[in-house]
């Protein structure tokens, strides 16, 4: 990696379905160390950005960076290899499989696979007792942790996450959100797309805004706080019929 050049790094994309603009010249960085948030309405681009930088969705303009190389062009495979991983908003789990297994599918991919180091991830997630289960039969939060150790099993130097707390209670949240610090600790960029905004502004260093596919503020928590556009847009803060 270039010495000033970020973990990820998404200039200019614009992405058109039909005559609707879903992404509308999106620009973004996240560092290396840090938990990065992506809050906005619903329908205002977050999964489809996601998906860009992922490789499931082409963009019509713009380029992504990870570490500094250009993989606009590249596959979701391709870019896993090279240290992309990601959740997603509607879980993506083999259902009839084991919350082991799941994880051991991913690891076979990279040759490194045994039970021992698939429990270990569950271990670090908060998931480990529900190891042998079919992930059809757990609960939604469950899940969804599962799917964030089977995101780690690569050993990711970015991570999307897509609504990683939906189904989980506010013990469960508190606890994820002090695992995300600990894996930007390890050096890991974090991305964290999720609608508790009060955990994103706790959690992250720098937290952009997404409204009807363009990035309308970008800032620390304390300045996403005071944005007044923020506030009209997302927080929540004017009323019907009122001011701010």
């Amino acid at each position: 990696m270039p010495p000033d050049a970020p973990a990820l790094r998404v200039d200019q994309v614009s992405v058109r379905f039909g005559g609707v603009a879903a992404l509308s010249r999106v620009s973004l960085a996240a560092g290396a160390g840090a938990v990065t948030g992506l809050i906005g309405p619903n329908g205002a681009g977050k999964t489809t950005l996601f998906n860009v930088i992922s490789g499931l969705q082409r963009p019509d303009e713009g380029t992504v960076e990870l570490a500094g190389r250009d993989i606009t062009r590249q596959g979701p495979h391709r870019r896993a290899r090279l240290g992309l991983a990601r959740t997603f908003q509607r879980l993506e789990l083999f259902g009839t499989l084991s919350a082991t297994d799941n994880i051991r599918v991913a690891l076979d991919s990279f040759g490194r696979s045994t039970e021992r180091s698939a429990v270990a991830l569950l271990e670090r997630v908060g998931v480990a007792r529900e190891a042998n289960a079919p992930v059809s039969t757990l609960p939604t939060g469950s899940a969804r942790l599962v799917e964030l150790a089977r995101s780690l099993s690569i050993n990711p130097q970015v991570l999307l996450l897509d609504e990683p707390c939906s189904g989980l209670d506010e013990r469960e949240t508190a606890a994820l959100g002090e695992l995300l610090g600990s894996l930007a600790a390890e050096g890991r960029s974090v991305v964290l797309v999720e609608h508790d905004t009060e955990l994103v502004l706790r959690i992250c260093s720098v937290v952009h805004v997404l409204d009807f596919g363009e990035i309308i503020a970008s800032g620390t928590p304390d300045e996403i706080r005071a944005n007044e556009a923020v506030q009209e847009a997302y927080l929540g803060r004017r009323q019907a019929g009122g001011g701010a």
